[in-house]
């Protein structure tokens, strides 16, 4: 007759089949590690372009001469020239669909370092909390006790009747309401050269 193991017995058997098959953490581990490594290098770089915006902004200009800022809507990138020479490039957003950047030639007509919008923003409440965001206070109702306050525009470089350059959010993409967002560095930089007059070109 066969034999049968009494109760006793199993429990070493059972045992050994578990430490056999157990998951051991180590080697988890190791297979994660790359996509850790991965994404620090991925924030890493998210900050990237701003560090470069920073340094180049810095850098003295080589040329000297008239400024003249030329903007090009279909590279989605903004360029000082001095003495017919490139010293400083940016990349921008421009006008999106319905509200396209105008093209032609311009002149500088304005400059504010803290410019706010008169037209875009939030209605918010005495405290400054908001009530409504992202409003167009031509079309949107104001709510009870609240005022507008404009979205911050910094180194407005108006060239045109409400556009301008400014530093701004670039997601990649034409995406403002007609004016040339810039990077703060570079929106800086570019406001620092321009003076009232300055020649501006877009080009489709």
């Amino acid at each position: 007759m066969p034999q049968t193991k009494a109760a006793g017995d199993i429990k070493p058997a059972l045992g050994i089949f578990w430490r056999k098959t157990r998951i051991r953490p180590e080697p988890m581990m190791k297979r994660f590690s790359p996509f850790c490594a991965l994404g620090f290098t991925l924030i890493a770089l998210n900050g990237c372009s701003t560090v470069t915006d920073l340094v180049t902004s810095k850098l003295p200009e080589s040329r000297s001469g008239r400024p003249t800022i030329v903007v090009s809507l279909r590279e989605q990138e903004a360029y000082l020239y001095r003495g017919g020479y490139r010293t400083a490039s940016s990349r921008i957003s421009s006008g999106r669909e319905g509200h396209r950047t105008p093209i032609g030639r311009f002149r500088v007509i304005r400059k504010d370092e803290d410019h706010r919008s008169s037209l875009y923003g939030d209605y918010v409440d005495d405290a400054g909390r908001i009530m409504k965001a992202n409003v167009d206070r031509r079309r949107d109702s104001r709510p009870l006790h609240s005022h507008f306050v404009g979205t911050p525009m910094p180194y407005f470089l108006e060239f045109s009747l409400g556009y301008g350059l400014h530093q701004g959010y670039l997601p990649g993409v034409p995406a403002s309401h007609g004016c040339i967002r810039m990077p703060y560095w570079k929106a800086r930089q570019f406001y620092d050269a321009a003076h009232i007059g300055t020649p501006v070109v877009v080009k489709p």
